[in-house]
């Protein structure tokens, strides 16, 4: 029996469908047509989804017979996708009698699975409404002022659309390649202390890469610890830890939207082509409540300001000036428990050996970071004339009166 939509009012999913029928790719890359029932599992990244997507589009079309088609084929393939398996039951009931909604399933059972379904339905929307409103071509997080040319990848997540972004950093510039469904805190964003399940906010990095072997099967494909809390975190008195980029249990495909204790949570086949792309270390992990997307090429002339600062800094540091030089640190500043009378005491060694030759920050990295402050996360090599190899510093400012000033300074 053919499928029989009811008018669009009435039918909330179809509407969804819909949202979809231009809007299909989920990743940056081709994907082939869905395999036959008989194949092999495929675990590459953001096919399910984008195998999904595929069936709403037909939906859309008015196309049933394709779409159960292919749902079956996607069920079958990945039998621990829940969304698809709902979609997939939806399209079977609509074969006998009309489907009002995503979920269209008995009174009694519907209010046995109430909390599911709503799950579920909030996890469709969130998938199709990134893929109906994906960044135009050029566009980059703001937070991402500039990046070095040895820093490979970037990751940007908005957690308005449970959405994970993928940045190749090419000669070009960052350049957006694939992005994927994932899931935050129970209780949202914003992480304050330690078990108040909320994902917290910032610019992060990858900090260690967590052998799946070592894990619970809870944490699925593997692990990508970040550096919660970071320094700007520390100053605000924020607690908690162990935030964690992780996968999904094998009897889980994917979790709802609002689902984690505060860490980010993906489909492990995504997972894994994330683990093989990124670089412990050096991978900055943006978590914004909403990306803001701004012209890459905008980028350079907005970080000039911030790169004369720091240049004169630097410059202070090649005078020996240390009176001057310290006028560049906060009153707050706390490095490794040394306030800024203490390490000032570190800045003087610094200059003796510094004294007579020219200081070159190579390999600069400006992640701007802008809530109730503005905040800049900058790591760049400190390397003075004469000597081969110099210290990869990090250094976090923050707008005070108008002007930069340093809070914390380390190296790596």
């Amino acid at each position: 029996m053919a499928f029989r939509m009811r008018p669009l009012g009435a039918a909330p999913w179809v509407v969804l469908s819909l949202l979809f029928a231009v809007h299909m790719p989920v990743a940056a890359k081709s994907r082939n047509s869905p395999a036959k029932a008989a194949a092999p599992q495929v675990a590459e990244d953001g096919l399910a989804e984008t195998r999904l997507m595929e069936v709403y589009d037909l939906m859309a079309k008015g196309r049933s017979r394709e779409a159960l088609e292919r749902a079956g084929h996607l069920v079958q393939e990945y039998p621990n996708f829940q969304l698809a398996q709902l979609v997939y039951g939806d399209l079977l009931a609509a074969r006998i009698r009309p489907v009002n909604t995503l979920g269209d399933i008995p009174a009694a059972q519907a209010q046995a699975s109430a909390g599911a379904l709503i799950e579920l339905r909030d996890e469709s929307r969130k998938r199709v409404t990134a893929g109906r409103e994906r960044p135009r071509a050029g566009m980059i997080p703001s937070q991402f002022l500039q990046i070095s040319q040895k820093t490979r990848y970037a990751i940007a997540v908005d957690a308005s659309r449970s959405r994970l972004y993928l940045f190749e950093n090419r000669p070009t510039g960052l350049t957006l390649v694939a992005d994927y469904y994932t899931s935050v805190g129970k209780a949202g964003v914003s992480k304050n202390f330690q078990g108040d399940q909320r994902t917290p906010l910032g610019v992060y990095y990858i900090t260690s890469n967590l052998d799946p072997k070592s894990l619970k099967d809870f944490y699925g494909s593997g692990a990508l610890p970040i550096n919660y809390p970071n320094m700007l975190d520390a100053k605000r008195g924020k607690t908690g830890g162990g935030i964690w980029l992780h996968g999904t249990p094998s009897n889980q495909f994917s979790r709802p939207p609002l689902a984690t204790d505060g860490c980010l949570v993906m489909a492990n086949p995504d997972l894994r082509h994330l683990i093989k792309t990124v670089e412990v270390g050096s991978t900055p992990v943006v978590i914004a409540p909403q990306l803001q997307w701004v012209d890459a090429r905008s980028t350079k002339q907005e970080s000039q300001p911030f790169d004369d600062t720091l240049q004169a800094w630097a410059h202070a540091k090649m005078d020996g000036n240390l009176d001057r030089l310290m006028s560049f640190y906060a009153t707050d500043f706390n490095a490794y428990g040394k306030t800024r009378d203490q390490w000032a005491g570190n800045l003087k060694t610094e200059l003796t050996k510094v004294q007579g030759h020219t200081i070159e920050l190579k390999d600069k990295s400006f992640l701007r970071w802008t809530d109730s402050a503005e905040t800049m996360v900058v790591t760049f090599g400190e390397v003075v004339t004469g000597k081969r190899t110099g210290w990869t510093k990090r250094q976090y400012w923050n707008r005070q009166g108008g002007q930069w000033k340093i809070f914390f300074e380390g190296t790596i």
